[in-house]
């Protein structure tokens, strides 16, 4: 499925995010360090942006993982907490969990973390609306 959805949009591509194993059989998105993520050159820490887009991925794929059928949505809300910068040098990884569905919405939360779940860089909540059609 993921090979599927991971190509759905070029930008989705570009960033080169991939599946990765995650404790207790769940799922999370991996997405290696780059130094064209970095937000700032003295340091070296990634973007905020990085993180958001890798998190907004996340959330869509875990609604899309509970799918019977692929069907096209849209961000309708995405609120993002950040807790501390990712730090330079190290890949990071986002899981999420999609806690409803209705007939028009579902209901997301996130967490984008390095090593370990509990080494947590940011939190998330977002809101998709499925627009009309289905994923080509």
């Amino acid at each position: 499925m993921w090979e599927r959805f991971g190509r759905l949009t070029p930008y989705n591509a570009a960033l080169g995010m991939e599946l990765a194993a995650a404790p207790a059989g769940a799922w999370s998105l991996k997405l290696s360090y780059r130094e064209d993520f970095i937000g700032d050159p003295d340091s070296g820490v990634v973007h905020g942006g990085v993180i958001s887009a890798l998190l907004d991925v996340a959330c869509a794929f875990a609604v899309f993982s509970r799918l019977k059928a692929l069907r096209m949505m849209a961000t309708l809300d995405l609120r993002i907490d950040y807790l501390r910068p990712a730090a330079p040098g190290k890949a990071v990884f986002a899981g999420a969990s999609c806690h409803k569905i209705t007939s028009e919405l579902a209901f997301v939360r996130g967490v984008v973390h390095h090593d370990a779940p509990d080494d947590v860089i940011a939190t998330g909540v977002a809101i998709y609306i499925f627009t009309e059609g289905t994923a080509a």
